[in-house]
């Protein structure tokens, strides 16, 4: 089995590879039926160079190779008939944007796999950036309050190298007496608490977040049933909310007069409903001022969240009396911090990690004939048509 690295070709750039020279070579090491050919690539986070060195081959041969390993979507004219690809193909929510790629997949006889479907029997998901993006998000957070309030200066996330740069930058600034919130206790959100773990900032309960007082920073982390409460009164729980969010209502914004900086690093779900509303958001007792939403659904549950930002321009301001977009140091505006792509800005820590979950759950499934399944549930598309599970997709990409 030849396994393929592609060079990442899609604009903006994408400085992330699914296996690390490290990750190649224990794939090496642990199948012997396995080869790799890494294609040459000027702007990965590791080099050719750092590849040859593990003596991995470096060559343009993808139509060599049986399995073609991406990140981010291949552009049509890239794509090379009859082979396996892995990358996030962004359709399986029929995103509009990508239907042509999907149609491209199916006429050139592609076996598309999916990473966002790679899951084990329990349809948990198993390959994933989650943890980096709320890394990330989390310092982005920080940079934005000092922003907005010229308290402090943070550099760029992109700029530096790992998660222990991100930490050493933090350690440096000092906060004022401010309550952070952070929603989600998932990837995402615990790799945020990662970061004001790291900071030593102190950790407090629901009770004492929304009545006590403090002298100094506090963060609390809430998961869905804490921030949603059911319709009828009746006590609900988080199993419950996942199978009934149509039953549920927010009990978010308890939080939303006590908060001064909100960290959205939660899953949101179809029929849920939003943690705040515009409408939420124009009260005189809505106190956050600054928000990250690493979670980032456009008009969705954080409401002050109007569209997505960019690594170049990862701030802006939102007027919660006109709900439009303004300058983000205006008094008035709420700064939001919602950039789409964040496990970008931390390319080398994201692919290590994300190289390591699949080498360890992804990889051995090609030698074991699949024993787990894992194959069979991310395979998307087989012999120019779509899988029986993906057969919802079917009108879309006939559109």
């Amino acid at each position: 089995m030849k396994f393929g690295i592609i060079a990442e070709r899609k604009n903006p750039p994408d400085r992330r590879v699914v296996l690390s020279p490290e990750a190649c070579k224990k794939v090496l090491e642990n199948h012997n039926e396995a080869e790799i050919v890494v294609e040459p690539s000027s702007i990965r986070t590791f080099t050719d160079e750092e590849y040859k060195r593990m003596n991995i081959q470096v060559a343009s041969k993808m139509e060599e190779c049986d399995v073609l390993l991406g990140v981010k979507e291949v552009p049509i004219e890239a794509l090379i008939p009859n082979k396996k690809y892995f990358f996030f193909s962004h359709t399986i929510k029929k995103q509009s944007y990508n239907r042509k790629l999907l149609k491209a997949v199916l006429d050139k006889n592609i076996e598309l796999y999916d990473h966002e479907v790679i899951t084990n029997p329990k349809e948990q998901r198993l390959v994933a950036f989650g943890r980096y993006a709320g890394i990330v998000g989390a310092y982005n957070g920080f940079r934005a309050f000092g922003l907005k309030y010229d308290t402090f200066s943070l550099p760029k996330a992109e700029t530096l190298t790992d998660q222990d740069a991100l930490i050493a930058e933090l350690k440096k600034i000092k906060l004022p007496n401010i309550k952070i919130m952070l929603t989600g206790r998932g990837r995402v959100g615990n790799g945020a608490r990662e970061m004001l773990d790291a900071m030593s900032l102190r950790k407090v309960n629901v009770g004492e977040y929304l009545e006590q007082r403090f002298d100094e920073p506090v963060y609390c982390q809430i998961d869905a049933s804490e921030y949603n409460k059911r319709k009828d009164g009746v006590r609900g729980n988080k199993a419950d909310f996942f199978a009934n969010p149509e039953e549920y209502k927010t009990n978010f914004t308890r939080f939303t007069k006590v908060t001064d900086f909100y960290i959205a690093g939660h899953f949101y779900g179809d029929g849920a409903p939003y943690l705040y509303t515009r409408k939420d958001a124009k009260q005189s007792d809505f106190k956050i001022k600054v928000v990250a939403d690493i979670s980032c659904d456009i008009d969705g549950p954080v409401a002050t969240t109007i569209r997505p930002s960019t690594i170049a321009e990862p701030i802006y301001g939102y007027d919660a009396e006109t709900e439009t977009e303004v300058d983000f140091k205006d008094p008035k505006a709420i700064a939001v911090m919602a950039v789409d792509n964040l496990p970008c800005e931390l390319p080398r820590d994201a692919s290590i990690g994300f190289g390591s979950a699949f080498v360890k759950h992804v990889i051995p499934a090609f030698f074991n004939d699949d024993k787990d399944g894992i194959l069979a549930r991310a395979r998307m598309t087989t012999a120019g048509k779509l899988t029986p599970k993906y057969s919802y997709l079917e009108s879309y990409a006939n559109e």
